[in-house]
This record gives C-alpha cells, sequence and structure tokens, in this order.
C-alpha cells in the first residue's frame, strides 16, 4: 500500500515536472507574428518571430536598421540589429526571417520595433537587377511592365487589399439582405446576346483532331451569369453571382479588359426599377464604407499620390442620394450643352463614355441613374414599356465620376407572347426555346444587373486605367503568365 501511494507520488511529480519543463520551454519559442500584428503593440515584451521582405535598409557603424513587409499591411516593422547581425544578403527585396524581442519604439512616427538576435535571409535579391529601386517613386504605368513582380510595391500591394475588403464586403451586403449565392458556369452555351464578343471553347490536343464540339454544341467562355440567375430566381427570389466574365473585344484601351470580374444579382416578384436601384445604391454604400473602414491607409494611399483630391468626390458619393434621370432627360442635357462631342446625341443613339461622364458632371459629379432607354438599343430580355412615340424599355445603367457605366439592368421581360415576339423577329426562338419555358412555368416579374467590380475599384480609387486594378490583366495582344 505504502510502496505503491509512493509510487504514485514519485510518477505524479515527474510528470509535474515533465509539462514544467514544457511549459518552460514553450515560453522560449519566438511568437510567430504577422507586421500588422506586431505594429499593434498587443505583444509589447515578447519573444517573436517575424517574416517579410526588406523594404528598406540603411547600415550604420553600430546598428543597421530594416523596414519588413509582409503584405498584411502597408506599414512596415522596423528591425533594428547590432552591427554583427548585419549582412550583405540584406538588401532591398530579400526575404528575411527575424527574431527578436517587440519593444517600444523611441520614434513617435512609429509605435514599434523590433530589436533583433537573429536575422535569416531566407531568398536573396540582387538589387541591382530588380526593377524596383528602393528611393524611387514608381508610376502605375511602370510597374504594369512587371505582372509577376509589382504585388512587391507598395501601391499595388495596397490595391490587392482593397480589392479583397471589397469582394469581403459585396458578399456581405448580399448575405445580409437575404441573396443566395449562385456558382455561374465559365463555360457556356448561351452567349446572353448583347452583352459582347465572345471566346470560343475548342478542345486541343491527338484526341480531339476530328472533334471540333466537344459539348455537342458551341460552348463559349461567359460574357454574363445573368440568363442562368434568371434560371435560379424561378426558385429563389433573391440570388446573386461573383465571378470571372471575357469579352473578346479588340481593345486595349484604359476601359476594357479581356477577362474581369462582374458582381450579378436578380430579384424575384418586383415590377419597379425602384427595386433594382435602391440595391445598386445600397450596395454600393456599404462596400464602400466597409472598404474606408478597413483600408483607410490603403485607400489614402491613392487618394494622395495617385488620385490627389479624389477622397472629396467620394465621400459627396456616400452622403448624397444618387440622382435619376431618363435617358430622353440626359439626351436635352447633352444637346443643351456647349461641349464638340466626337459621337453623335441624337434621341436613339447610344450613350458614348464622353456622354456618361458629362451627365454625371452636370448632375453634380455624383453617381447618377439613366432609365428608360430606348427599345432598339438594348436586348431581347428587357421588359418593354409599350409606350409610343418613343419606343422605351425598363432598363437603367448606373454613371458614376471618373468612370461612366458601372452598373447595367433592367426588368426583365416576363410576358411570354412579347417575349416569343421580339426572339421571333431576331431568329432565336429556338436557340432560346428553354428561356421561353422560363415563362411557361411559374414565371413571375422579375429584374437584375450586373457591376463591373473593376470599375468600381476605379471609382473609389480614381484609378484612370483599369489594367491597374486587377491582378494579372488579360487584354488583346496580352496574356502575360
Amino acid at each position: 500500500m505504502f510502496r505503491a501511494v509512493a509510487k504514485t507520488l514519485f510518477v505524479s511529480s515527474v510528470y509535474r515536472g515533465v509539462l514544467f519543463g514544457l511549459r518552460h520551454y514553450c515560453k522560449n519559442i519566438p511568437l510567430k507574428l504577422r507586421v500588422s500584428e506586431a505594429l499593434s503593440g498587443a505583444e509589447l515584451g515578447a519573444n517573436v518571430k517575424v517574416q517579410g521582405w526588406v523594404r528598406s535598409v540603411r547600415s550604420q557603424k553600430k546598428n543597421v536598421f530594416l523596414h519588413v513587409n509582409d503584405g498584411s499591411s502597408l506599414q512596415s516593422l522596423q528591425i533594428v540589429a547590432g552591427a554583427e547581425l548585419d549582412n550583405p544578403l540584406l538588401t532591398f527585396g530579400s526575404a528575411v526571417e527575424v527574431t527578436g524581442v517587440l519593444k517600444k519604439s523611441p520614434h513617435p512616427k512609429q509605435p514599434v520595433e523590433l530589436e533583433a538576435e537573429q536575422i535569416h535571409v531566407v531568398g536573396k535579391c540582387n538589387p541591382v537587377d530588380f526593377p524596383f529601386k528602393i528611393k524611387e517613386r514608381h508610376s502605375l504605368e511602370y510597374i504594369r511592365q512587371f505582372p509577376h513582380l509589382r504585388c512587391r510595391t507598395n501601391v499595388f500591394s495596397s490595391l490587392l487589399r482593397v480589392r479583397s475588403q471589397a469582394t469581403t464586403a459585396i458578399h456581405s451586403y448580399f448575405k445580409d439582405n437575404g441573396f443566395v449565392q449562385i456558382h455561374t458556369p465559365v463555360i457556356t452555351s448561351n452567349d446572353c446576346e448583347g452583352a459582347g464578343e465572345l471566346f470560343r471553347v475548342e478542345p486541343s490536343g491527338p484526341a480531339f483532331v476530328d472533334d471540333t464540339n466537344f459539348f455537342s454544341v458551341p460552348a463559349f467562355l461567359t460574357v454574363s451569369g445573368q440568363l442562368h440567375l434568371e434560371v435560379m430566381s424561378g426558385s429563389f427570389s433573391r440570388v446573386y453571382t461573383f465571378g470571372p466574365t471575357f469579352r473578346a473585344e479588340n481593345s486595349q484601351t484604359r476601359r476594357h479588359l479581356a477577362e474581369f470580374f462582374m458582381v450579378e444579382a436578380e430579384i424575384s416578384f418586383t415590377q419597379s426599377l425602384e427595386d433594382l436601384t435602391k440595391v445598386m445604391e445600397d450596395m454600393f454604400r456599404s462596400a464602400t464604407e466597409h472598404v474606408l473602414a478597413h483600408c483607410a491607409e490603403d485607400v489614402d494611399l491613392f487618394h494622395k499620390r495617385v488620385t490627389p483630391g479624389h477622397r472629396d468626390t467620394v465621400d459627396a458619393m456616400l452622403k448624397k442620394k444618387f440622382p435619376v434621370v431618363t435617358y430622353s432627360e440626359a439626351i436635352d442635357i447633352l444637346n443643351r450643352s456647349s461641349e464638340n462631342f466626337a459621337f453623335p446625341t441624337d434621341w436613339g443613339c447610344d450613350l458614348m463614355t464622353e456622354h456618361e461622364k458629362y451627365v454625371v458632371k452636370h448632375c453634380g459629379n455624383l453617381p447618377v441613374f439613366v432609365t428608360e432607354y430606348p427599345y432598339d438599343l438594348k436586348p431581347f430580355y428587357a421588359r418593354d414599356n409599350q409606350d409610343h412615340p418613343k419606343h422605351t424599355v425598363a432598363a437603367v445603367d448606373l454613371l458614376v465620376p471618373g468612370v461612366g457605366e458601372l452598373c447595367g439592368g433592367s426588368l426583365r421581360e416576363e410576358r411570354l407572347d412579347l417575349l416569343q415576339d421580339r426572339l421571333q423577329d431576331a431568329g432565336l426562338a429556338d436557340t432560346y426555346s428553354w428561356y421561353l419555358d422560363l415563362r411557361r412555368f411559374g414565371s413571375v416579374p422579375h429584374g437584375g444587373f450586373g457591376l463591373g467590380f473593376e470599375r468600381y475599384l476605379q471609382c473609389i480609387l480614381g484609378v484612370d486605367n483599369i489594367k491597374d486594378v486587377i491582378p494579372f490583366p488579360r487584354f488583346s495582344h496580352s496574356c502575360l503568365l
């Protein structure tokens, strides 16, 4: 009995000793932090490890100073090390792993600094060959030449953080407002008539030499998820999709991409354009407020360095209600102006970018909804207003400062006889027989819209070229990486 108790006490004390030793050992293991976490100052006095890339390096007689960034923050963490830790491989652009003690910085411009005990160069970088130089402020046009490296620059890493937060904000808006997310296909057999030129999908390789139609029908990269959302709107009252779309436009302008992202939504049981414009405006405000709150420094970088003064425009967009004008009123505004437009402004013409920007400026440089477009300008699915003498459809575009059209939408033609007639006139009745089925079986009045995500980023950041707000731009004669 005594020996059993003694053995139990001995084992228990050894076990406690082992645990104590483990706990003591764990205290000496550096706490791995992201740069943003280190800068928060929550772990002052702790032994920490930080991994990232050198943004600047300055060697002195007794110390070496580094600024290290890992993409989690616009601000870099200052590393202070003794001269014995200096290393010729510590250069601008090199990847490092630093361990040491996180301390309060004596300098007012930075809250903390890391007093390094060890610096390990993980990946070296030759600063002579590296296209970005440590003390130069490179233009967006310059860094665009290096799509594989431009994420290393402050301005583009800021753009990517803003893009990430904007994506989160848009998904959150739809979730909070009862929308169901639908993953619409990238490969499709419909061309969403009127949405643009298409990329055809064809198989390649020895097995497909005599088989050009892998799917038995012509297939394309999608130009829009709208028609697939309309399918889903027969079962869900609110649906949306957010994904890549493709347009085979032979253009290299500042406005066009061959691959870009679209936010599209469809709402059932509505006969009012106001239901659509409310979602467009609310989503724009909600996403922008989220981005400004969560990426303040990144947005400021653009508003101060890239587009000075643009913050005032963004603030005005958030404070004031978006005005609404009809297409006919927009044409009157253009015809009363003293501008010499390159394109005609007769009733029935399509509004070009120069027209859109002028209308926005005329309406106080605010986002403006333009409604009731000519019947002949819009695709077959836009709802016929059956008005005369100017025949219009229930369609709406949202025009924004600096960009022009951001959103396009319409009520959908739910009346089977009118839709049949229009498809018949266009020679599309057989191709879209499935679309007519949607009107035959439990059809309801509905409508939807699409928002160009890259154009949205241009709008809130003030970026002039759409190629500067997407990680890997695709356009005619350019498909790098």
